[in-house]
């Protein structure tokens, strides 16, 4: 199985050095030296990583025979795929590959449908889930353990517990406040009506 580990982006310095997105969590392990990795356009690559080093909280590589930055250039936006086997798990408990996860069921701590994981966003600051929901809108979800508060691979679902406005559909919320305040106003006008009343 292919998994996307890093995406190039620019040239770094003149000798062929280039910033990557890094896409996995081990880019110690999928992204070492010597390591051989496919690409996406597949005629770029196979590429082998020649060197590693973190520059200024990111990660730069260094690729055999890409010794300039024109040839480094030439590879921004280039995705780096790793071959995995299927049933490797990661080595982090509680930590999970993408493909293990799209694909799972998402239902509220209540038993309530969700939607199905479509695809994992990677941020710098966390991963979301892109849930497709039965009507065909999509929510995301951010993967923290005080949203998800479970993943079972063997009943393919995740179970979350979202905060208030996370999931709701905002055109009900909005509604569910304008009856509110409807309600309010028939209230006051009740009271306003039943004041004479009370003083004869």
């Amino acid at each position: 199985m292919q998994l996307v580990v890093a995406r190039i982006g620019r040239a770094h310095g003149i000798k062929g050095e280039v910033t990557v997105e890094v896409r996995t969590d081990e880019p110690e392990l999928r992204l070492a030296p010597g390591a051989v990795l496919a690409t996406d356009p597949a005629g770029t690559g196979p590429l082998t990583i020649a060197s590693g080093r973190v520059h200024s909280g990111r990660l730069l590589l260094r690729f055999e025979g890409v010794g300039d930055r024109t040839a480094a250039e030439a590879l921004r936006n280039t995705l780096l795929i790793a071959e995995i086997d299927p049933e490797e798990l990661p080595e982090g408990e509680d930590e999970y590959y993408d493909h293990q996860l799209i694909d799972l069921d998402v239902v509220t701590e209540d038993g309530t449908e969700v939607g199905r994981i479509t695809e994992i966003s990677h941020l710098p600051t966390q991963d979301l889930f892109i849930v497709e929901r039965p009507d065909g809108t999509e929510v995301m979800i951010p993967f923290v353990g005080e949203i998800v508060t479970g993943i079972d691979l063997e009943e393919q679902r995740a179970v979350i517990a979202p905060p208030p406005g996370l999931i709701d559909d905002r055109a009900e919320v909005a509604s569910s406040r304008d009856d509110a305040e409807d309600g309010a106003e028939e209230r006051s006008g009740d009271d306003a009506d039943g004041a004479p009343g009370d003083e004869s």
